[in-house]
């Protein structure tokens, strides 16, 4: 997270998924996802693709980052995760098993040290 300047807490606001945008509710599924940020996340620009994996299993949607892609350069490594307050990531009761049903297609983004 040096070479990008950031620091732990730095954040910005995500599109979850670059294929739901603007839609609501969206539904996220288990496994790989391809996020866009909506605002600068440092020296990241908007639009800046960031790929990461979702977690569906508990009552809450769980979304780590590992990788940043800005266009026209090369990958690199990110350690973030998506969050949204007061019970926002939580799944709707109709979500069925493997995926989450939410109500936002946005979510803050936040730098953090390590995954926990």
């Amino acid at each position: 997270m040096r070479v990008l300047h950031l620091n732990v807490g730095d954040g910005s606001i995500v599109e979850l998924d670059t294929n739901q945008t603007d839609t609501s509710p969206i539904t996220l599924y288990d496994g790989p996802v391809e996020s866009m940020l909506d605002k600068s996340l440092g020296p990241l620009p908007p639009v800046t693709r960031l790929y990461g994996r979702v977690w569906t299993g508990g009552p809450q949607v769980v979304i780590r980052y590992y990788e940043a892609h800005v266009p026209d350069e090369e990958p690199m490594p990110i350690c973030a995760v998506a969050r949204l307050g007061r019970g926002q990531l939580q799944k709707k009761p109709e979500s069925k098993p493997g995926t989450a049903i939410v109500e936002f297609s946005r979510a803050g983004v936040f730098v953090v040290n390590s995954f926990r």
